[in-house]
């Protein structure tokens, strides 16, 4: 922090040295690139179609940067899927909704559910042995198949804490709840996966 002061040495203005916006909005890009695809992911994950997950992604990039583009650094990653999480809620909730026209309509379900395959980076397979890959291969499909089954707030608690990395504090900012809350949906998404998938996890 700079301080400007007159000729008596009294202090006249604080001035707090921050980012030029061009530097700011540089930090951003890089941000977003090394967030997007992940998000992406995670999208998918919890609508099981590419189209849907791809148009939340973008809504939550374009929603982060209106809103939070100014707030410390330290805080985009939890605001960020903060948005993400609550983009992915408003989507379940208008599925809910046409699903209920469509049985209303006498329409039935969605059709043919489209199933993208995103293990491409989840993880690297062992380099140079085929039996090795190809178990690698099976345990991260079944992972994916156990965590698209989980309760959504579970399988959200699951990716912040587990697969991004994100902190007890961070994930309840970005899922909008408590901390004892995210322990409690990880807790409940643990047990469930390990039912599911056993000595894999």
């Amino acid at each position: 922090m700079l301080r400007k002061t007159d000729n008596n040495g009294q202090a006249m203005q604080e001035i707090t040295s921050q980012p030029e916006p061009s530097q700011r909005r540089l930090a951003a890009d890089r941000f977003l690139g090394g967030v997007e695809q992940r998000a992406f992911r995670m999208a998918v994950m919890a609508t099981r179609h590419r189209d849907e997950a791809l148009d939340i992604v973008q809504e939550t990039m374009l929603s982060w940067v209106s809103h939070y583009l100014e707030h410390a650094h330290e805080a985009w990653r939890p605001l960020f899927y903060k948005v993400l999480q609550s983009r992915i809620r408003d989507w379940q909730r208008r599925t809910a909704v046409r699903r209920k026209i469509m049985v209303w309509l006498g329409r039935g379900g969605d059709g043919e559910d489209q199933h993208a395959n995103i293990l491409a980076g989840i993880a690297d397979p062992v380099a140079g042995d085929p039996a090795n890959e190809l178990a690698n291969r099976q345990t991260l499909e079944r992972l994916l198949r156990a965590v698209e089954r989980l309760p959504l707030r579970q399988q959200q608690a699951f990716l912040l804490r587990s697969w991004e990395g994100l902190d007890v504090a961070e994930t309840a900012l970005a899922m909008g709840c408590s901390t004892g809350s995210v322990k409690t949906h990880l807790s409940r998404a643990m047990a469930s996966l390990r039912l599911s998938l056993g000595d894999c996890l």
